[in-house]
């Protein structure tokens, strides 16, 4: 079975329907990168997936968790399951190590000692060794944005969403935070990104998505879907984007 699987998902807010019947598979060790316009859903489904939206209709399984059951384990399903925002979410008055280690100590019940070395060998991961004892609020938009990409590492998932994670930084940042996401992909990790980076897309997703209206418009190879776009909403699209 495929680690995330969707079938039939319809998600509505209101009288809006945001999802309009969603089905989707996506393999272990897959990198997924999801574009659109705004608005198309891709946000939407990312937080149906790993539980923060409940569905209307259809099913979602992700390692082996029905997401969709009443009785669905949604604190199971986020170890399983790390996911990194546009905001960082950092705790302001802890440092990096400390907000690294909490969800170590609170969640998996990990020793201070265990949780602490953890959360060093992830802040060196992103390149930050140095900022262990630092708070967030002395850390530029780019290296906070990597220890939010490291404090959900330190959880060890089986997959990680990555929701528009460059869209708040200034240009010259997104470089970074792309790198990183680089050096996780290439560990083997399963990654389902929402993205306007349609060069990282292209070269290091194995797939892209296309959204467009809630529904999957266009779903194939990465970089055969972006040089060759088989319709006019994906071609208009990245001609928006691209100039």
């Amino acid at each position: 079975m495929s680690l995330v699987e969707l079938a039939g998902v319809h998600k509505r807010f209101g009288l809006v329907e945001v999802l309009k019947g969603i089905s989707l598979s996506i393999e272990k060790g897959e990198i997924v990168a999801i574009i659109g316009r705004s608005g198309s859903g891709k946000s939407t489904m990312l937080r149906c997936i790993n539980g923060l939206e409940k569905v209307e209709e259809g099913r979602i399984v992700v390692a082996d968790i029905d997401v969709t059951a009443p009785r669905a384990d949604l604190n199971l399903l986020r170890q399983r399951a790390g996911m990194v925002f546009q905001s960082y979410n950092l705790f302001p008055h802890l440092t990096v190590e400390r907000n690294i280690m909490l969800a170590l100590r609170l969640v998996k019940k990990l020793p201070v000692a265990a949780a602490r070395e953890l959360a060093r060998t992830m802040v060196e991961k992103v390149g930050l060794g140095d900022k262990l004892k630092a708070f967030p609020d002395e850390l530029s938009g780019g290296q906070q944005q990597r220890v939010a990409i490291a404090r959900s590492l330190a959880m060890q998932p089986t997959l990680m969403l990555f929701d528009e994670i460059t869209s708040a930084l200034d240009p010259e940042l997104v470089g970074e935070v792309l790198r990183v996401l680089e050096g996780v992909a290439g560990e083997g990790m399963t990654m389902i990104l929402v993205t306007h980076e349609m060069n990282f897309a292209k070269n290091v997703a194995d797939r892209v998505i296309f959204m467009h209206q809630g529904r999957i418009h266009e779903d194939g190879p990465a970089r055969e879907t972006l040089l060759e776009p088989r319709t006019a909403e994906l071609r208009s699209f990245l001609s928006a984007v691209l100039h």
